[in-house]
């Protein structure tokens, strides 16, 4: 391939390579010409022109392949408009003459093709240079076009078309002959052809005058011929042509009217005309007598659809602005439409008519309006509704009988009401909060007007309302619970009137419905109120014969939608239910003959929908609560469904009896009978499957049924990659909703909520925007398939076999149409079975079953019929699959060999080949390898059948199926197959676009098959590479959507195996262009191809898309500037594109892509636009700062008043001054062009949500990037260094001020979105300094800002997830230390004390509008504010209090009052918080109660007082515990704040005292206390006890087991809390007296250190564990007091400590064995050489390293409290534990003492030189058991620590003064105890002793401490001189000396 890169085409190259090489050769050659040209110097093209001239003209006469003619002419005219002219009109007589050439074979077609496409290039590209010789091409064209066949016609026609958009407003001359020739193809037979025509009038509509003055009747006509028997491309590309005539015949081109004075078409009639085209379909009025017999009085449907999209068309075309001015007459129009009598002939026809109104409004106002023009839309349909309804009552209440039409006007108005109403519920429900303005604007009266329709005579209009209801309170959910509440009223009180009953009760259905959209739910008492409604109703149905149809449907209705709220509520109605169940349905057999007996018609029929009704909230019960379907309730609910069984059978005679009008009540029970067995185990009803099965089969066998209804499942079961032969992937269009109708099944596309009243409450489907269930007949056929498919394995093999040939019998039966509905149900329902087999992975059955089986489908292979084609193929791979036996499959395969080597027809071709891909899929690879080989090679020889193109598509695409399935084993084919693709795609014509879509799969799975092996450089990879890279270049390049959607999958596997290889610079910007494609799956494959690419290389996506931005102008027209908005100049030029590029501003794809999020529905679409958005964040948001917080500024500020957008260009001046350059065509742009240059909308608030998160992300990611981002200072230099840098500190205001528009938007969403942003600003930026004023921090200038976004958060209207949102910014706002303002200040507090009232309110006491959990919530999350305000506070006072105070005089003094100024003073926040605390205490205990009964496991459930705690109800239990699990840390500590500063000295009754007149309910939440009880019943010691056992059981229960998940700040409050707690003398007195809290404590701070590593926590940890040590050594000394004071010389006195006589310690039991386990845990930790087993480890390397700064502190606290351990034990217990504890020290001593470079003591050297100290001077030495052990002891640790000191000075300057510190002076030496002096002597011999070994550094040492010094010299001279004394002095008590080295850190 590389020979074929060169300038000139490589003729001897071409030469050597075969013949069938050279096509590949030729077009790669092409390729790289058609990249060079345009870079490649000038004078290099001339010299080789007049070759390349030669070579390029030659190659037309070659009979080049379509994708090689289309490169061909572009070469060739790129090449003319680079070089020379001379020589073109040579070329182009050359090209004329081949067009006019006689020869009519197949074998010249190509050369002709080729030459009419040079010709339309040469126009293309040169236009008025050729202006000369146009007369004569046009003639030649037109000439050719009446003898040509169809390739030839539409290659004309877009020849022609070029020639136009070339020559613009010149070729005026040809324009009518144009026209004239073009007009009659329209209705050609070939729709490629109907296509290019339609597409070359449009181009000539921009310049003819006459196609929308003169003719615009006529295009109007024949374009609704050309929609008839159309497939779908011929649709749009005709809908585009009718819609923009249509639009330009209302607003013409200024340019164009003034040069001929024109008579412009009014509105009415253009409306007029497109309503013809709706109403009448094709030939109605064209006077043709044949044809108006053919069509009948029906409305052709193809037509209707195909004029549904040219109304789109129109008003796209007109643009938003148009649209917003004209809604009123649009609207009326529209909804005209469906009031019509001709478009709603029969029911499904008014469906379908429905269907398409509600798709012109959904497609216009829902994309093309801003928000605020949306409301006011949803204004205009409300006034429609209003007017409508009134008519409605005037005829209802015409008592006189005058209006005769009354009864069909009412008819016609319930389909102009469902229209009306389901786009206001959509308009609604895509507004979401932000249409709050609608509900609170009375003068709208949009709930009155929708709640009046609730009335409306017509069911539907009824269920629309209802529907409407539900969307808006959905969107406002703060209205959902008095919209039930208000229905609830209105239904008690109009009970008499059935349509009340009907339609309140839909209404409610519908809100229960949608709880489950909205978070905050409803209160749990409205269940209640629902079940008692309901019971109501069915109760009195019986006493009024009038109204029991109505109120017994009520009834079941609201009961079936009570169930979508699930257990939580369904739990406490079960019983009744249970029983009302039962009651509906005959006991016995007797009990249903007599019924049988008894009834009238009318009763029957009351019945049956009674009993339907139950049967359908039982299966909502099933589905919507599967945790409360135990084994007993299922065999209670067996009891109703088995009567129901039996009932069945015996219905056929009551129909016969009382009338066939039963037959649809008898249906519906059939269905809910159908559908809740589906749901249930098939074992619950084993003992009914003979009658059942009965039933299914002649139900989808349509046994009794005369109509040819069939199944909607088909498509569904067939696989999801047949789409292409199926069609099916119509599905995937933005057309979906309408192109459905003219899907072949039965009632395809006509679902609608009256078919099945239940839906009303059901979830929709995902990405249906109302619930649509088709008609009665076929969903019960669906039904009975669905069951079925569950039924059948679990049926005896016997009876399986009975069924097969059943079926086979019925297929034999059957004739004609019947016969193909019948078959397609047959077939469904096997696939079913087949795939409810695969699921419970059970067999087929044996041979007769499998033989039986086979017969059936093998007979379909060959059906005319190509839905059954595909599902017979589908099938047989199933069986093979679920048979899974190579001999079975051999013969399958056999079989379907046999057949295609025989077979000549197109049916067996095909379906025979399907089969064999459906054999590969389901065996896969290795079940079907030996038939791979014989499979591949007849798919290859059918792909290349050229006379049909549906043989090809089949082939091709089982080829695909194989190649997928294969995987590896396919390796050996891909050369040969690979090399069918190109030929096929090189040859075959593009308008067999399904053959291209197939060669597209085909290449996608060769690709996948090769794989990573793509990398390689070997020759054959390299060939292969190469190859696919032709094809994904071929199949781009197609004009066919779905082939292009096909490339760029190709394209991005390819990029995942061999990312080099794939060219980013042309790939990216096709994909951009494709984002604005009009086709759903172009634009799905473009944004998961930029995902994919995103996530690897952002930065080159992006810098390759702003390219295109750059290059918008300069392409097409280099004189003239082009608006990057404006889709005028260029669309001309390239009508494919329709934004060729004109897409990207400078917001680049970023800007693109979050345009797209406001236009797009599609889920799928819009998650994929999220994901490239977040990839492109993560790797360019740090670098490129400014640009991505533009973009997410511009989408915020985008605030609902404003209506459009502004272009967010700043270039004004520019556009002014490019004016005078523009010709006059661009120059006259009307209002429909300048709406165009605008965004299409403002923002809509999901994108808004989306940016706000959006800011949160980019916030974090700068954090992880570089500390500069968040430090003033740095950020200032560094950009004095380098502008570029751009640091997020510096954009500040701008956070500040998006998180400020995001905070009070009208979205509650938006809202969430941006408070957490707040927090997010706050907790970043709170501690950053501001370099020019010291001591103040930069956020202090936002102060009033943050005010003002969190104020209205606290409106008495905000829905509770806000508030809770909200306190929590306003205590990390206030806890930040930010706020230097005393008033500030206050008005955050006074947000909070306001939100407290609300707590203190109770529990019942405010209107309730959701669900009881989010008061919870809200209540939760304000005292959890609270307490962190209070922490904050108490800390602030600490640190106030442990400062030294400043002089006083500062505030009298002028001069320092300047620094303190701003400051508050320490103790303000504390004095606000003060006032509360009476109040805040006890609920902050209530709170923790509330959790610690909550934490309870499940089996202590019994013990949870009967109605709820403080702050939850007991239903709603679950939801609340979440509340509680996230804010009782933070209450946990403040409450042991509170308790220590006020000493456990409040009691409970002096609280509740302190808040006078609250209710009784909330004062009595006081800890263990029933409701009842006056709070003095208990004393105040009593009700600390229990306050500490809540506190301790808290934190135990959390410690002992803190989930992963759970964040570190509970870890860490729950530690600060225990610490804060043990600071009070109380509580150390309550843990020491019960040693078991304390070792309990241990073990479980044990447990948590095992599994929480973080230093913080490890530091925390470490402070409780020396409290709690404390609090024993302070009990322990309070008892030794009391024991000393009695006798203080006895040496007689009891034991006190640890150990006793025996020195032994209990594990479990010790105190001091717990907390050596756990210090020594952590020892080991940090310094693993300390435990002999981890340092004899293999894995263990002893080196001695420094430790970090934390874990130096760590080890340092450790040594602390191992030294406090011996004063807790005996004398004997001591001894135990020392030589443990001193060998710690010790060791720890020698290792930590290393030189470090500031000449600091780390801290555990001091902490271990002061712990030695410490058990030194213990005075246990005293007892004469233990003198001898402890000196011995004491002296090998001090030697031990001499010895290591052997090197070192650092040692020797620590060791010294520490030695220093023991020598008593003389005073104190006399009245120091044996211990004292014993230690004196010692380090006084060893200080002797040292200073001659180390002369030097002692001297140095005591050069540096001069009072050292004098202290030393003093003892030896004293040492000297008292020598002689000593003995005659006797010991007196201790005096402890103090320590002269001071710790250096302070550890808590």
């Amino acid at each position: 391939m590389e020979l074929a890169h060169s300038l000139l085409l490589n003729e001897e190259a071409l030469a050597q390579i075969t013949e069938a090489k050279r096509p590949v050769f030729i077009f790669e050659w092409l390729r790289f010409l058609d990249k060079v040209l345009v870079a490649a110097n000038k004078t290099d093209v001339k010299e080789k022109q007049k070759k390349l001239v030669e070579q390029l003209t030659g190659l037309i006469s070659s009979s080049p392949g379509p994708p090689t003619r289309k490169l061909l002419a572009k070469n060739l005219a790129a090449l003319y408009s680079i070089g020379d002219t001379f020589t073109v009109f040579q070329t182009l007589d050359k090209c004329n003459d081949i067009i006019r050439n006689k020869d009519d074979t197949a074998a010249y077609l190509p050369t002709k093709l080729a030459a009419v496409a040079c010709v339309g290039a040469f126009y293309e590209k040169m236009g008025r240079m050729l202006g000369s010789a146009f007369p004569e091409t046009v003639n030649n064209l037109l000439k050719s076009l009446k003898s040509a066949e169809s390739q030839g016609r539409s290659e004309i026609l877009m020849s022609l078309q070029k020639v136009l958009n070339g020559l613009g407003g010149a070729a005026a001359s040809s324009h009518r002959d144009i026209y004239k020739n073009a007009r009659s193809l329209l209705t050609d037979r070939s729709m490629a052809v109907r296509c290019a025509v339609a597409k070359c009038l449009l181009e000539l509509q921009n310049e003819a005058v006459f196609m929308w003055t003169a003719e615009l009747e006529n295009i109007a006509t024949h374009c609704f011929k050309a929609l008839e028997n159309s497939n779908y491309g011929v649709r749009v590309a005709v809908s585009k042509l009718l819609g923009t005539v249509m639009a330009t015949a209302l607003m013409p081109k200024q340019a164009t009217v003034m040069r001929q004075n024109v008579k412009r078409a009014t509105f009415d009639e253009v409306l007029e005309l497109m309503a013809t085209g709706f109403l009448r379909g094709g030939s109605g009025f064209l006077k043709s007598g044949g044809e108006m017999l053919k069509v009948g009085g029906s409305v052709n449907r193809e037509v209707r659809v195909g004029v549904t999209q040219a109304y789109v068309v129109f008003v796209t075309t007109l643009g938003g602005q148009w649209l917003e001015r004209s809604f009123a007459t649009f609207l009326s129009h529209v909804l005209d439409l469906v009031s019509h009598p001709r478009a709603t002939q029969t029911h499904v026809e008014a469906v379908y008519s429905r269907r398409c109104v509600s798709f012109i409004l959904r497609a216009t106002v829902g994309s093309l309006l801003g928000e605020k023009a949306q409301i006011a839309a949803a204004k205009e349909i409300c006034q429609a509704i209003g007017k409508q309804m009134k008519a409605v009552e005037a005829v209802v209440n015409d008592t006189s009988g005058e209006n005769k039409s009354g009864a069909a006007d009412i008819a016609a108005s319930q389909h102009v009401m469902v229209c009306a109403l389901q786009e206001l519920g959509s308009l609604v429900q895509s507004l979401n909060a932000t249409a709050s303005p609608l509900i609170q604007e009375a003068s709208i009266g949009l709930l009155e007007t929708v709640t009046s329709v609730l009335l409306h005579p017509s069911m539907a209009a009824r269920l629309a309302a209802a529907w409407c209801l539900r969307c808006v309170a959905v969107a406002l959910p703060f209205q959902l619970t008095p919209f039930l509440d208000r229905c609830a009223e209105r239904l008690n009180n109009l009970k008499t009137s059935p349509e009340a009953v009907s339609g309140y009760s839909f209404a409610m259905a519908a809100l229960l419905g949608g709880v489950h959209q909205c978070p905050l739910g409803i209160p749990h008492a409205k269940g209640k109120m629902v079940v008692s409604i309901a019971e109501d109703l069915l109760r009195t149905a019986a006493q009024n014969s009038r109204l029991s149809l109505q109120r017994t449907q009520a009834g079941w209705l609201l009961l079936g939608a009570l169930m979508t709220l699930g257990p939580s509520v369904v739990r406490y109605h079960l019983p009744k239910m249970l029983l009302l169940w039962r009651n509906v349905f005959p006991r016995s057999l007797k009990e249903l003959e007599a019924e049988k007996a008894r009834g009238d018609s009318f009763t029957w029929q009351v019945t049956l929908e009674g009993r339907a009704g139950a049967l359908c909230a039982m299966r909502s019960f099933v589905a919507h609560c599967p945790e409360l379907l135990t084994e007993d309730v299922i065999r209670k609910l067996m009891t109703p469904i088995e009567c129901a069984m039996t009932m069945m059978s015996h219905i056929p005679s009551v129909i016969k009896a009382h009338g066939a009008h039963l037959k649809a009540s008898a249906a519906m029970v059939r269905l809910r009978l159908y559908d809740i067995l589906a749901l249930l185990p098939p074992k619950t009803y084993e003992g009914s499957f003979n009658a059942l099965l009965r039933e299914l089969v002649a139900e989808f066998t349509l046994t009794d049924n005369s109509a040819n209804t069939t199944t909607s499942l088909l498509r569904s079961l067939c696989h999801y990659d047949d789409s292409v032969l199926l069609g099916s992937w119509l599905q995937e269009t933005d057309h979906k909703s309408i192109e459905d109708q003219l899907q072949p099944n039965s009632a395809s596309g006509s679902g609608a909520l009256e078919h099945d009243p239940s839906s009303i409450y059901l979830r929709i489907p995902a990405g249906e925007a109302v619930p649509g269930p088709l008609p009665l007949g076929v969903s019960v056929i669906d039904a009975s398939v669905a069951l079925f498919g569950v039924v059948f394995p679990h049926v005896s093999y016997k009876h399986r076999l009975q069924m097969l040939d059943h079926f086979a019998e019925c297929v034999k039966q059957a004739k004609g149409v019947r016969q193909q509905a019948v078959q397609l149900n047959i077939f469904t329902a096997v696939l079913s079975a087949l795939k409810g087999l695969a699921e419970n992975k059970s067999t087929l059955g044996p041979e007769e079953v499998r033989k039986s089986a086979l017969t059936l489908v093998m007979g379909a292979l060959d059906n005319p019929n190509p839905i059954l084609r595909c599902a017979a193929g589908e099938a047989l791979g199933r069986m093979a699959q679920v048979v899974g036996e190579a001999t079975f499959i051999a013969r399958m395969a056999q079989y379907s060999f046999d057949k295609l080597k025989s077979a000549r027809d197109v049916v067996s071709r095909t379906g025979h080949s399907l089969a064999l891909g459906c054999l590969h899929r389901y065996v896969g690879g290795i079940g079907s390898g030996q038939h791979l080989k014989t499979s591949v090679s007849i798919l290859l020889a059918l792909a290349q059948d050229g006379t049909s193109s549906e043989v090809q598509t089949w082939s091709l695409h089982s080829l695909a199926l194989i190649v997928d399935s294969s995987g590896p084993m396919y390796r050996g084919y891909v050369e040969p197959t690979l090399s069918l693709v190109l030929t096929l795609l090189l040859t075959v014509p593009p308008s067999h676009t399904e053959v291209h879509q197939c060669l597209g799969r085909c290449l996608g799975a060769i690709i996948t098959t090769v794989g990573p092996e793509l990398q390689g450089n070997g020759a054959t990879i390299s060939t292969i590479r190469s190859s696919c890279l032709v094809g994904c270049a071929i199949t781009q390049d197609h004009s066919d959507s779905l082939v292009q959607a096909a490339a760029i999958s190709c394209l991005q596997q390819l990029h995942m195996f061999a990312p080099r290889h794939v060219n980013l610079s042309s790939l990216v910007p096709s994909l951009c262009v494709h984002l604005c494609s009009s086709h759903l799956l172009l634009r799905r494959a473009a944004v998961a191809c930029l995902r994919q690419l995103a996530q690897r290389e952002a930065a080159e996506v992006c810098e390759y898309a702003m390219s295109l931005a750059k290059n918008a102008g300069d392409k097409e027209n280099p004189g003239t500037h082009v608006n990057p908005f404006a889709p005028g100049v260029s669309s001309r030029s390239d009508i494919h594109c329709r934004h060729q590029g004109v897409n990207i501003t400078e917001t680049g794809l970023e800007g693109l892509l979050f345009g797209m999020l406001d236009r797009e529905t599609d889920r799928k679409l819009c998650s994929d636009i999220h994901d490239t958005l977040g990839h492109m964040l993560s790797s360019l948001a740090v670098e490129k700062l400014s640009h991505w917080l533009m973009l997410c500024k511009d989408v915020l500020a985008a605030s609902s008043d404003m209506s459009t957008a502004t272009p967010l260009s700043s270039g004004k001046d520019e556009e002014s001054e490019k004016k005078d350059e523009m010709d006059d065509d661009t120059m006259f742009t009307t209002l429909g062009e300048e709406d165009k240059s605008k965004p299409f909308v403002a923002p809509r608030w999901a994108t808004r949500v989306f940016a706000a998160d959006c800011l949160c992300r980019i916030i974090n990611l700068c954090e992880n990037a570089d500390q500069a981002h968040f430090d003033l200072a740095m950020a200032r230099s560094a950009k004095l260094r380098n502008p570029t840098n751009d640091l997020l500190v510096l954009h500040l205001s701008d956070l500040i001020r998006m998180a400020f528009m995001a905070a009070t938007d009208h979205s509650n969403q938006l809202r969430m979105a941006g408070l957490q942003a707040l927090e997010d600003i706050i907790k970043k930026f709170a501690s950053v300094p501001e370099p020019e004023f010291p001591g103040h921090v930069i956020l202090e200038q936002y102060q009033a800002n943050v005010g003002a976004a969190l104020r209205p958060a606290f409106s008495q209207d905000t829905p509770s997830d806000i508030i809770a949102k909200a306190c929590q910014v306003c205590s990390t706002w206030i806890g930040s230390g930010v706020v230097s303002d005393l008033n500030d200040l206050r008005r955050v507090h006074n947000l909070l004390v306001s939100s407290l009232d609300k707590v203190q309110a109770g529990k019942g006491s405010s209107s309730q509008l959701y669900r009881e959990s989010a008061t919870t919530m809200e209540k939760l999350a304000v005292l959890k504010a609270w307490a962190e305000v209070y922490v904050v506070a108490m800390n602030i006072k600490k640190e106030a209090e442990s400062k030294p105070k400043r002089a006083m005089k500062s505030t009298d003094d002028d001069d320092d009052d300047y620094g303190t100024i701003d400051e508050l003073p320490p103790d303000s926040l504390i004095t606000l918080v003060q006032p509360e605390l009476p109040t805040l205490s006890r609920l902050w205990l209530a709170a923790l109660k509330d959790y610690a009964l909550l934490t309870l496991p499940a089996e202590f459930a019994s013990q949870l007082p009967p109605d709820g705690g403080a702050f939850y109800t007991p239903e709603t239990i679950d939801t609340a515990r979440l509340h509680y699990r996230n804010s009782w840390a933070p209450i946990l500590h403040a409450v042991a704040l509170w308790l220590n500063s006020t000493g456990f000295t409040c009691s409970e009754s002096a609280e509740a005292a302190a808040i006078p007149g609250l209710q009784k309910r909330a004062t009595s939440v006081s800890l263990n206390q029933a409701s009842g009880a006056t709070p003095s019943a208990k004393s105040l010691p009593e009700i600390n006890k229990d306050r500490m056992h809540l506190i301790l059981g808290v934190s135990i229960q959390f410690l002992c087991s803190p989930r992963p998940e759970e964040p570190i700040e509970h870890v860490t409050a729950c530690l600060q809390a225990l610490h804060t707690l043990l600071d009070s003398p109380y509580a150390r007195i309550h843990i020491a007296e019960d040693q078991l809290i304390g070792v309990e404590l241990l073990s479980v701070l044990h447990r948590l250190l095992l599994t929480w590593n973080p230093p913080c926590v490890q530091l925390l940890v470490t402070g409780v564990v020396q409290q709690i040590v404390g609090a024993a050594q302070d009990y322990l000394q309070e008892k030794r007091n009391t024991l000393n004071e009695d006798d203080m010389e006895k040496e007689s006195c009891p034991i006190v400590g640890e150990g006793g006589d025996s020195g032994g310690l209990v594990p479990g039991k010790s105190l001091v064995f717990a907390t050596m386990e756990l210090l020594m845990f952590i020892l080991v930790r940090h310094m693993p050489h300390l435990s002999a087993k981890m340092s004899d480890s293999p894995s263990h390397v002893a080196t001695k390293t420094r430790l970090t700064e934390e874990s130096a502190r760590l080890v340092a606290a450790t040594v602390t409290i191992l030294s406090d351990l011996p004063s807790l034990c005996s004398p004997a217990g001591c001894m135990t534990i020392l030589p443990t504890i001193l060998f710690l020290i010790a060791r720890i001593l020698k290792d930590t003492a290393i030189k470090s470079a500031d000449n600091q003591v780390p801290p555990p050297v001091s902490a271990a030189l002061q712990g030695i100290k410490n058990i030194v001077t213990l005075s246990m030495a005293k007892t004469e058991d233990t003198q001898k052990q402890w000196t011995a002891l004491i002296r090998s640790t001090l030697a031990c620590i001499l010895e290591y000191s052997q090197p070192g000075v650092q040692l020797l300057a620590l060791l010294v003064p520490t030695l220093i510190s023991y020598l008593l002076d003389e005073n104190s030496f006399a009245s120091a105890s044996t211990a004292s002096k014993d230690l004196h002597e010692f380090a006084l011999q060893n200080l002797m002793h040292i200073g001659p070994l180390y002369p030097h550094a002692f001297k140095t040492v005591m050069g540096a401490a001069p009072e050292l010094k004098v202290r030393l010299e003093t003892a030896v001279r004293a040492s000297q001189a008292s020598k002689a004394k000593a003995a005659a002095r006797q010991p007196t008590p201790t005096v402890h000396s103090a320590p002269t080295i001071k710790l250096k850190t302070s550890f808590f």
